[in-house]
């Protein structure tokens, strides 16, 4: 039953993230394809990788990663940052035109969560805080390469 909810949780997230993307998705040149949104999603989630990090968590070429990262940066979605520690190493950031375009799934986080204030008491606020925060440290505890998708 808790991983049945946990799925049905899961999926109705994405389904409104990627209803809203759609959503968002333009046509006109320089907007995003559904591919680059996502690989600007890693590079958020991985916390400014390099290039080198970014190909490897894909599993995907270093040229091909190159190929997508050229590409969002002509677009004017993602940066290339020197590294402060190693000044030869450039580090993958979003630009504020990213931010910009993402901006669409916060009004539904902001939506939920009023409804989870009304909804549930104090100790259940609680509750599913600490159950969430320990559901964040078992998920840093899985290295992503021992994922697979029958898993």
């Amino acid at each position: 039953m808790l991983s049945h909810d946990f799925e049905t949780l899961y999926l109705k997230f994405r389904a409104n993230f990627y209803k809203r993307i759609v959503a968002r998705m333009g046509t006109r040149k320089g907007s995003l394809s559904a591919t680059e949104l996502f690989c600007v999603e890693v590079i958020l989630l991985l916390g400014n990788p390099t290039i080198s990090e970014f190909a490897s968590y894909l599993n995907i070429s270093l040229p091909n990663a190159n190929y997508k990262i050229n590409s969002l940066i002509e677009k004017d979605y993602v940066q290339k940052i020197n590294s402060v520690d190693d000044k030869r190493e450039y580090r993958l950031a979003s630009t504020s035109k990213y931010e910009n375009y993402r901006d669409f799934n916060k009004d539904f986080n902001r939506y939920l969560m009023k409804r989870v204030y009304e909804v549930f008491t104090l100790e259940e606020q609680q509750q599913m805080s600490d159950a969430l925060q320990r559901l964040i440290k078992i998920m840093d505890e899985q290295p992503s390469e021992e994922m697979s998708p029958n898993d």
